[in-house]
C-alpha cells in the first residue's frame, strides 16, 4: 500500500488554519489532562489500597458526564461555540488547581478527589460535545475522516506521553506536580481557542432547554446506525475497560511501582498513537460500520488475553494492540456521526456521543472494580474482554444495518463551511 494511503492524512491541518490552531492548542491541554488521569486513581489507591475505591471514581463521574454532555450539546446548538469552549477550558483549569490545593496541604482528603474528578468530567463532557460540533465546520466534508483521525492522533499523543510522564513526576517529584502542570497547560488551549472566529450554530441556533435536548434524542430515534455505534462502544468500554485495575496490576501482579502503573496507563495510548499515525487509508473505507465491528472485536480479544499473560512486556504489547483497535473504531464512529447529523443538530447529537464515550469508561471502572472485589483483578479483566466479544456478536446479529453501512462516495459530499 502506498505510504500516502498508510500514514495519517495531514490535509486538514494544511488546508484550514483554524483547525490547525485548535488542534495545536488541544495537543498541549490533553497532555496535561492525562497527567491528572493517572494521578487521581494512583492517589486514591495509595490512600485506600482498594481497586473498588479507584473504580468508584468512575461512578462519581457518571452523572456529571451525562448532565454535562446533554446540557453542553444544547448549549453548543444555542450559543457561539467558540465562547463556550473558552468557558469550559477555564473551568477545567480551576478543577486542576483544586486538586493541587488538596494535595499541597500535606494531608490530602479523599472526598475532594471524587468531587473534583466529577466536576472535571462534567465540564470536559460539555467541552467535548462543543468541540465535536466545531470540527465539522472547520474542514471540508470530504476531509472529515482525515480530521477525525488527526483528532485521535492528538489524544493518543497525550495518552502516551501523559501517563508515562505522570509516572515519573509522581514517583520522583510528587503527585502535586502532575496537577500543577495540568492547570498550566490549559492556558495554551485557551489562547488557541481565542484566535478562532465566532462559531455560531447554523441558522442562528436553537434556544437552550429541555425541548432542545428532546429534539436531539428524537433525531437519534430515527437513526439505527448511530444508535448501534453508541451501543457497540458501550459494550467495549463497560465490559472491556480495565484501567481501574492498572494500579493493582502494576503494584501487585507485576510487582512494580508508580512507573509501572504509568506504563500500563500509557500502553493503550502508545498503540493508539501508532494506529492514529497509520490512518491514511481510512478515507478509502466505505464499509465503515463493519470496520467498527471488527475493531471492537480486536479490542475485546486483546483485553481478554492481557488478563492471562504473566509478563509485563507482553501485557503492554496487548494493551497497545487494544489501543490501536480502539482508535480505528473511534475514527469511523465519529465520521459516521458527523456525516449523518446536520449542523443545526450536531451539538446535541454529539453530546449523546460524548455521554457514551466518556460515560462508558466510567461505568467500566465501576464494573471492573466491582468484579475485582468479588473475584480478583485477573478474573475481572478476562471476563470483561470475553463479554465484549459476545456483545459484538449480538450487535452484528441483531443490528445488521451497522455492518451494512456504507460511507457516501466523495462526489456525494456537500462542501462544508469554509475555514
Amino acid at each position: 500500500m502506498p505510504s500516502r494511503r498508510l500514514l495519517v492524512d495531514t490535509t486538514p491541518l494544511r488546508a484550514s488554519p483554524q483547525f490547525r490552531r485548535l488542534w495545536g492548542g488541544y495537543v498541549v491541554s490533553v497532555l496535561g489532562s492525562q497527567l491528572t488521569v493517572v494521578a487521581i486513581p494512583y492517589q486514591v489507591f495509595r490512600l485506600t489500597h482498594s481497586s473498588l475505591d479507584v473504580g468508584l471514581i468512575g461512578l462519581a463521574q457518571i452523572a456529571p458526564v451525562l448532565g454535562g454532555s446533554l446540557a453542553g450539546g444544547s448549549f453548543a446548538d444555542a450559543v457561539d461555540r467558540r465562547r463556550l469552549l473558552l468557558i469550559t477550558q477555564s473551568l477545567l483549569a480551576c478543577c486542576s488547581l483544586g486538586l493541587l490545593w488538596n494535595t499541597a496541604n500535606g494531608h490530602p482528603h479523599l472526598w475532594p478527589l471524587y468531587v473534583l474528578a466529577a466536576a472535571s468530567a462534567g465540564f470536559g463532557a460539555t467541552d467535548a460535545s462543543t468541540r465535536a460540533a466545531v470540527v465539522a465546520n472547520l474542514v471540508e466534508r470530504s476531509q472529515l475522516a482525515a480530521a477525525n483521525a488527526l483528532w485521535q492522533l492528538l489524544f493518543q499523543i497525550g495518552q502516551v506521553v501523559g501517563p508515562a510522564l505522570a509516572g515519573l513526576l509522581v514517583g520522583q517529584v510528587g503527585i502535586g506536580s502532575a496537577y500543577a502542570i495540568d492547570a498550566g497547560t490549559f492556558l495554551v488551549s485557551l489562547a488557541a481557542v481565542a484566535t478562532l472566529k465566532p462559531l455560531p450554530p447554523h441558522g442562528g441556533g436553537r434556544r437552550f432547554g429541555w425541548q432542545s435536548i428532546k429534539e436531539g434524542l428524537s433525531f437519534l430515534k430515527t437513526r439505527q446506525v448511530l444508535q448501534a455505534t453508541f451501543v457497540i462502544d458501550l459494550d467495549a468500554m463497560i465490559l472491556g475497560m480495565p484501567r481501574a485495575l492498572f494500579p493493582a496490576f502494576g503494584l501487585v501482579r507485576f510487582r512494580g511501582g508508580a512507573q509501572t502503573v504509568g506504563l500500563l496507563y500509557a500502553a493503550p495510548g502508545a498503540g493508539a498513537l501508532i494506529g492514529a499515525g497509520l490512518t491514511g487509508w481510512v478515507a478509502t473505507v466505505r464499509k465503515q460500520g463493519r470496520a467498527v465491528l471488527v475493531a471492537v472485536s480486536v479490542w475485546g480479544l486483546a483485553i481478554a488475553t492481557f488478563g492471562v499473560v504473566p509478563w509485563l512486556a507482553a501485557a503492554l504489547m496487548l494493551l497497545a494492540v487494544a489501543g490501536a483497535a480502539d482508535v480505528f473504531s473511534a475514527v469511523f464512529r465519529s465520521t459516521i456521526l458527523q456525516t449523518e447529523a446536520p449542523d443545526a443538530l450536531r451539538g446535541r447529537v454529539s453530546s449523546i456521543h460524548t455521554a457514551v464515550v466518556t460515560g462508558g469508561p466510567r461505568l467500566g471502572d465501576v464494573e471492573a472494580g466491582g468484579v475485582a472485589a468479588l473475584a480478583g483483578p485477573q478474573t475481572s479483566v478476562i471476563s470483561g474482554g470475553l463479554g465484549c466479544l459476545v456483545g459484538v456478536a449480538l450487535v452484528w446479529r441483531f443490528v445488521p444495518k451497522l455492518a451494512a453501512y456504507l460511507a457516501p462516495e466523495p462526489k456525494d459530499f456537500e462542501r462544508g463551511s469554509a475555514p
